[in-house]
């Protein structure tokens, strides 16, 4: 499981695991508990580009991010 600490966000960590190109677990710490486990379990299964480009850019109110565009970066960082 890898950890991914968020920034302007809800959530404080992102914990995950990815096998090969496919997000096969992934929780989040704090945040909107319900939302974040209903995006937890349309994720898991997917391969991780699907999760980048359907998320990446997703914002909360008026921040310029969300806890699922962290993800995305949790994802992008891991994949370098």
């Amino acid at each position: 499981m890898k950890t991914y600490y968020t920034e302007g966000v809800c959530s404080t960590e992102i914990n995950f695991e990815i096998e090969g190109d496919v997000l096969k677990e992934v929780h989040f710490i704090g945040g909107c508990d319900g939302n974040l486990k209903a995006i937890c379990t349309l994720v898991k299964g997917m391969k991780v580009q699907d999760v980048i480009s359907k998320l990446k850019g997703t914002t909360c109110e008026t921040n310029t991010t969300s806890c699922v565009d962290q993800l995305t970066k949790a994802l992008e960082k891991e994949m370098r």
